[in-house]
């Protein structure tokens, strides 16, 4: 199953990613009511609307792809570890999303740094510190502490810039599955790590799942349960192509999307530096402000934005 090879692996890979799709949807058309509620957003466009909503559904369908994993995944230490790193995000956000108080952008920050120096250690730990530069195909060797410190910046910052994207109903969920399915594309047109590209599978079958009930108008919210998973699995599935650079291409929209504010608000509070004054952020709030864009076409737009880059992406590596 675990290699794709022979035909009742195959009904058996078919079956994992089935599970998932639908256990996630039985649990949250079934538990959502056991969520917390939103509590809306203060400063976000419509942020208001949100209010009431269960919030946290990350809670639910990080859960069933761990479960998922165990059952139907090819588990070594490796990934086992990344498991348990992903259920740490996942409490992380949830217990903030639990919380009547936020617990505040320097707790969580500082958490997820925890969470991503864990994941750097391990992978250089199981991987090395090998980079391949897929434009030219030259594969050049990092010192370990060198690969470790950029592997903690990428992790934070996917964890932090996917979080921020998530404020219009279907947008995170929808660009991370972009860019999850480049990434298992990339690991199956290379024929590396078939049994992470299979777990690649049963993440997306999960966001999906929770997408059912987030499509505009949505009935219930990831919240940062959701949104900090997601952003670390991103992370370590493009570490694990050998080619953590791509993260650029692969993840662009989520990182220009979430990513702006960030710097924004940065340059604002540390260095007093006033940057993109009449923009908005995160962006998907400036073009539903400005642009007058409605969620759908927020989505659609973004997703197709993400689309096109990927496909640029995998053409590299079938040309």
């Amino acid at each position: 199953m675990n290699e794709f090879l022979g035909m009742s692996g195959s009904y058996i890979g078919f079956i994992g990613v089935a599970f998932a799709y639908l256990v996630t949807c039985i649990l949250l058309g079934t538990c959502n009511s056991k969520l917390p509620q939103d509590q809306g957003r203060a400063y976000a466009h419509d942020g208001k609307l949100s209010a009431g909503k269960p919030r946290g559904a990350g809670f639910i369908f990080i859960l069933v792809f761990v479960l998922t994993a165990v059952l139907f995944a090819s588990l070594d230490r490796e990934t086992i570890i990344y498991l348990i790193l992903l259920v740490a995000a996942m409490m992380t956000g949830f217990l903030d999303d639990c919380a009547k108080v936020s617990w505040g952008e320097l707790r969580k920050g500082l958490l997820d740094l925890v969470i991503a120096i864990m994941t750097a250690i391990t992978y250089v730990n199981f991987n090395g510190s090998d980079v391949l530069i897929s434009m030219t195909g030259q594969t050049i060797t990092l010192h370990p502490l060198v690969y470790g410190i950029l592997a903690v910046i990428l992790v934070w910052v996917s964890i932090n810039v996917t979080n921020c994207a998530d404020g219009v109903d279907g947008l995170s969920g929808t660009l991370a599955c972009v860019s999850l399915a480049t990434i298992y594309l990339i690991m199956r047109i290379r024929e590396i790590e078939p049994g992470f590209a299979y777990a690649i599978l049963l993440f997306i079958a999960c966001i999906l799942g929770y997408l059912w009930f987030n499509a505009t108008p949505s009935r219930l919210i990831m919240g940062d349960a959701g949104s900090r998973a997601i952003g670390l699995f991103i992370a370590i599935a493009i570490m694990k192509t050998g080619s953590p650079f791509l993260y650029l291409l692969v993840a662009a929209v989520l990182m220009v999307d979430g990513g702006i504010g960030l710097v924004k608000v940065s340059l604002l509070r540390y260095l007093k530096i006033k940057i993109l004054t009449k923009v908005r952020t995160p962006l998907h709030d400036h073009v539903r402000k400005n642009k007058n864009w409605s969620n759908a076409q927020t989505v659609f737009k973004f997703a197709i934005i993400q689309i096109m880059i990927s496909a640029a992406v995998i053409s590299l590596f079938i040309a």
